[in-house]
């Protein structure tokens, strides 16, 4: 069953629009910067890997790097099949073109956990290509078998100690015909992959010279500052501009259809300039709207909605439910969230007629370049996008408007623009995480045994606004985790789509979050009302599930949980299965007088299949933890009128250092195909705190954040 939901998943992926048709090597492309292979000095074997003269490696890096380490892995891969050692691979992002297609979304999407997951093969197959056409030249010009050569440490070397750099070869192996079926490394001969590698880009990111958008600099560069509408949506009917006009650095004052830019020679210019403005507008439909009329709609349609079939439904379910000896019910809520990146939003711009340059922080190139292109009304190809390190993405950075707008901006005042959001704004204008209605109904017989189950989310269509999906279509992106590992005779998973008014962007596991909470809250429910041990009573429900059972066992013994806790303390425990990766968490917590929730210690037991690079497993599931944290305990996105109540960090408090738990981690050694790390432990961490609190104080709180007020209400 679990498999059923990631098989139509792939199947919608594949039929958009948006979707490619595999590898492609050979093309032409726009390359490093300062145009060297114009020079003769840098040589292109496939799109993946460019060779200089002086030996230099250089991967295009078709994924944005945005703290997830892609930077890193990636090179890795390319370095193992290329026999070169990890330090002497440099990166430079690929620009907007077919071949950097994310096979696994259908675009070319940094999202999803899939960046190793798409790049596994294809980019150790990109090494291994070029291997062979650096072995194959030098056996060329010195006359020798292919096979009585070696390429090592970036040099091939021969009988008779022959020996050439790659660098010397390139320009030759450049011109030779590209393998289409190149011999991989069998895994056992791996030195790079699985071993922990420092990371890349640390050095920059240490001494400053990393380039972020926000620190992106033109010649002739201006600032913009844009006031928008404080409901999505708005839309300007009047403005008068007269004072920000004459205010010290003010370049000029344009209306684009998002709002009003103020374009001055800083940006702390235009944004005092901006805020001096006065503005009539238009809020629109969105400003009859509230976080509470929201769920209440989302209920509604929960009630009487279409309902859509995530998987086929299983056994005689109306039966199972006939005989069973207890029925249980019950609905768990998600609010809306923001991404709240650290960067905040921004890109630089410059129009210069029917020519556009962008530079800045996305996920997601081609969408950028194909939707200022429509904004503009010119040529995708006559758009050069260049992709900077992102300060934090999230899923904010697939949306296109800041990039759009900047480029509107630029185009009226014909100049290089650098548009830069304030966190109000950010915070304001985001595409939030939808919120979630969940109703799950189980069947338990004499024993307790779930014989039946009746799954429904009700929640919003991402994919219907951002890709076009038809209405009354599966949404695989609101049906990830939906259908839990669990053997259970009798289920059927349901569906119902309904378009709040507002709009929604993925968030950082997507799905995963609403499900999995839904899923593990109340298969812990479940057991209390069979009177048995929630890890026990998982487990029994998975034979036949090797990986599922092996880390919720692993997760339960490091965790101790047969040993007594501290006083004060209880654990939860969770379990899922998202992008390819098996997972469990069990969650230690007290609770204090005020009725604050601490977390004292997390401990993972994951499956990720073939790891690339643990260190970097590691630190993404400690990442995933504590943003997962925020959700669980602290965050959501209230409205008044369509107005987003929560204003920056102060009303919208990320987890602090001291707040952070201790993070321990049982990674388990996999030959399976890797799997995605960036998400899932962001979905896990709220049902396994949501389990300890309510084995800790009896109280089941089914709607996050779970804050002392809940607790009280609960």
């Amino acid at each position: 069953m679990t498999h059923t939901a990631s098989s139509s998943r792939r199947s919608f992926l594949k039929s958009t629009a948006l979707s490619s048709g595999g590898l492609m090597l050979g093309v032409s492309l726009p390359l490093l910067q300062g145009g060297a292979q114009a020079a003769g000095t840098v040589h292109t074997p496939n799109a993946w890997v460019h060779i200089a003269d002086d030996n230099t490696i250089t991967l295009m890096a078709a994924r944005s790097e945005m703290g997830q380490g892609v930077y890193t892995s990636m090179s890795m891969l390319i370095a193992e099949e290329l026999n070169v050692d990890l330090a002497q691979v440099k990166v430079t992002s690929a620009p907007p073109a077919a071949v950097y297609v994310n096979a696994l979304l259908g675009a070319q999407i940094t999202g999803g956990s899939t960046s190793v997951r798409d790049g596994w093969e294809k980019l150790r197959v990109a090494g291994a290509q070029v291997r062979e056409m650096l072995v194959a030249a030098a056996a060329a010009q010195w006359g020798v078998d292919a096979g009585q050569l070696k390429a090592h440490k970036a040099m091939v070397t021969g009988p008779g100690g022959k020996k050439a750099s790659y660098g010397q070869l390139a320009e030759a192996a450049s011109k030779l015909p590209v393998p289409a079926k190149p011999q991989l490394k069998d895994p056992k001969d791996f030195v790079l992959i699985g071993q922990r590698a420092k990371r890349l880009d640390t050095p920059a990111k240490v001494n400053g010279t990393a380039e972020f958008g926000i620190d992106v600099k033109l010649p002739g560069m201006v600032y913009a500052a844009l006031a928008q509408c404080p409901v999505i949506g708005g839309t300007v009917k009047s403005f008068d501009a007269s004072q920000a006009k004459r205010m010290p650095g003010v370049i000029d004052v344009v209306q684009i259809p998002d709002g009003v830019a103020v374009v001055a020679d800083s940006w702390w210019r235009a944004r005092k300039a901006r805020d001096t403005i006065s503005i009539q507008w238009d809020e629109g439909a969105v400003a009859a709207l509230s976080d509470g009329s929201i769920i209440a709609g989302l209920r509604e349609a929960a009630k009487s909605g279409k309902v859509i079939e995530i998987t086929k439904p299983q056994g005689d379910l109306a039966a199972a439910f006939k005989t069973a000896a207890k029925v249980v019910e019950a609905e768990y809520v998600q609010p809306l969230q923001a991404h709240a990146p650290l960067e905040p939003m921004n890109f630089t711009a410059h129009v210069q007629g029917d020519q556009v340059l962008l530079i800045g922080p996305t996920q997601f190139q081609q969408g950028a370049q194909g939707a200022v292109a429509a904004a503009l009304g010119v040529k995708p190809e006559a758009i050069t996008l260049k992709t900077t390190y992102l300060g934090g993405g999230f899923g904010r950075r697939l949306e296109l408007d800041f990039i759009v707008q900047a480029a509107q901006i630029s185009k009226a005042v014909n100049k290089p623009v650098k548009l830069v959001w304030t966190r109000e704004d950010d915070f304001a204008h985001d595409y939030y995480r939808p919120a979630a209605v969940n109703q799950l109904k189980a069947g338990l017989d004499a024993s307790g045994k779930p014989v039946a189950l009746h799954f429904k989310v009700a929640s919003q269509s991402v994919t219907q606004r951002a890709f076009g999906l038809p209405k009354d279509t599966l949404d695989p992106f609101m049906a990830e985790a939906s259908v839990a590992g669990y053997n259970i005779a009798n289920a059927q998973h349901d569906l119902v789509i309904h378009d709040t008014g507002l709009r929604a962007g993925y968030w950082r596991a997507v799905s995963h979050n609403m499900n999995a909470f839904a899923n593990e809250s109340f298969i812990d429910e479940l057991a209390l009302a069979a009177g048995q041990d929630p890890y026990r009573y998982r487990l029994a429900l998975l034979e036949g599930k090797p990986r599922f059972a092996k880390v919720l066992q692993l997760a339960a013994e490091k965790a101790g949980w047969d040993q007594p806790v501290a006083k004060g303390r209880a654990r939860g425990i969770a379990l899922m299965e998202g992008y390819d990766t098996y997972m469990a968490q069990v969650a230690e917590v007290s609770v204090d007088a005020q009725g604050e929730v601490r977390v004292h210690r997390v401990t993972v037991a994951v499956d990720p299949g073939h790891m690339v690079n643990p260190d970097t497993v590691e630190a993404q599931i400690q990442s995933s933890i504590v943003f997962g944290m925020g959700a669980a305990l602290k965050h959501q996105i209230t409205l008044d009128k369509g107005r987003v109540q929560e204003a920056n960090y102060n009303t919208f408090a990320p987890v602090r250092m001291y707040e952070a738990p201790k993070v321990d981690i049982v990674l388990v050694k996999s030959t399976e195909k890797p799997g995605g790390i960036g998400e899932p432990a962001t979905a896990v961490i709220g049902p396994a705190i949501a389990n300890a609190v309510a084995r800790l104080t009896g109280k089941r709180v089914r709607r996050l954040p779970i804050t002392a007020d809940a607790l009280k209400q609960a």
